[in-house]
């Protein structure tokens, strides 16, 4: 998900603004990571929108696998993470699987 900090920032394709206001690719952290493969579950589920075209796609395959990626990360990385780590991504993952499930059942009854 794209924070309101995000929204207002002058630099484009993921960059962000250091100390000095150049643009540059933010730090590579663990919550960074497991916030990207959030966003790519969710864009392959149809909620975030391509931002070159502005067209949500659904691919459920692909959202499984990123989904099943997150679940891998969590089951190898149990008892390594500190606090914060492992209830950001205990929440993601909750929250994108009812995601799924609730896209999946919605696409069945249409």
């Amino acid at each position: 998900m794209i924070s309101e900090y995000e929204k207002g920032c002058p630099c484009g394709d993921g960059k962000v603004p250091d100390q000095e206001g150049k643009c540059v690719m933010p730090e590579v952290t663990f919550m960074a990571f497991i916030m990207s493969l959030n966003t790519s579950a969710l864009f392959h589920l149809g909620e975030i929108a391509d931002p070159e075209t502005g067209e949500k796609v659904v691919d459920y395959s692909l959202a499984r696998h990123a989904i099943d990626t997150l679940v891998l990360l969590e089951e190898k990385t149990k008892g390594n993470l500190d606090s914060d780590e492992t209830e950001m991504l205990k929440n993601i993952l909750y929250d994108v699987k009812i995601r799924f499930v609730k896209a999946v059942k919605g696409d069945k009854k249409s």
